[in-house]
């Protein structure tokens, strides 16, 4: 772990803005995208780069925006990492952004964002916070392999019953589905059915499969390698070195998928969902404008 100055926090346009106050990962998940050499990371990933700046940054930058927004963290790196346990680094971000009645939307894997349901409450009640949880297999001991530094799926599921009990919303993230590992309909179906059981307003789920590029393609082989003797074998000779690996089932799946989430009433149309993601109370957007500090 190292502390640098960071120049912006803030990146995007429009009425949905991100933020990565941490860059890197010790979660450890072996299909992670953000391993990528395209995203030039100078030092190792799991050498936590941690933006101490961030919350000055982004207090900031909000004291210049007249209209209220949802603010994204966690696309490419968790905000809830064992780090974060000691810097609070997330935190203090989130209480930056209750202070300037900003809404939140956090993108986790991991159970250490219910250290922070208070202050996640307090946003939702004041603008808005959507609370988005990545699910990928049902299977704890597949789970425990693919994803071994956070908790397992039954937790994460536990961590969205308690934000149902705020009342505060929920999207899941069911990707990525891994080509012979979790790609079947048990799978799907039952993660599909904790997410109808407590209350999940929205799926994200792009396709039925894997995005694989120079530097994640690498690390995933060698997971391969290490717990699942042979099957690395199995994927070149099924996809080459092609970017796009979906499920030899990706059509059953989808079809699975869509027909589930309109039965129980979730949304699940990329573009729905992330309109979901991005809408902000009229009321507080209204009063924004003419609030001297927003």
């Amino acid at each position: 772990m190292h502390y640098v100055n960071a120049k912006g926090i803030l990146y995007g346009s429009g009425r949905y803005l991100g933020m990565n106050q941490y860059r890197g990962c010790t979660h450890g998940c072996i299909y992670c995208d953000s391993r990528s050499k395209c995203y030039q990371f100078t030092h190792a990933f799991e050498d936590i780069e941690v933006k101490k700046n961030a919350p000055e940054l982004l207090e900031k930058a909000l004291r210049a925006k007249r209209r209220k927004c949802m603010i994204g963290t966690g696309a490419m790196s968790d905000p809830y990492m064992h780090c974060e346990t000691d810097i609070r680094l997330t935190r203090r971000c989130l209480e930056v952004l209750c202070r300037y009645g900003f809404g939140a939307a956090i993108q986790t894997k991991s159970d250490r964002i219910l250290e922070d349901i208070d202050l996640l409450d307090r946003i939702n009640q004041t603008a808005r916070c959507v609370v988005q949880m990545t699910l990928t297999t049902y299977d704890d001991d597949l789970c425990a392999i693919i994803e071994p530094n956070v908790c397992n799926t039954r937790r994460r599921i536990e961590v969205l019953e308690e934000l149902q009990k705020r009342k505060i919303p929920t999207v899941v993230w069911l990707t990525p589905i891994l080509p012979f590992l979790n790609d079947t309909e048990e799978n799907i179906r039952s993660i599909l059915e904790e997410c109808a059981r407590v209350g999940v307003r929205g799926v994200m789920c792009f396709d039925m499969g894997l995005t694989l590029r120079e530097g994640n393609r690498e690390f995933y082989y060698a997971a391969l390698d290490r717990y699942f003797p042979g099957l690395k074998q199995k994927y070149i000779q099924t996809y080459g070195n092609a970017y796009e690996l979906p499920s030899p089932h990706a059509g059953t799946l989808m079809r699975l998928f869509q027909n589930l989430c309109i039965q129980y009433g979730m949304l699940y149309e990329t573009d729905a969902v992330f309109r979901y993601l991005g809408e902000f109370p009229e009321a507080y957007e209204q009063l924004s404008i003419f609030d001297a500090g927003g």
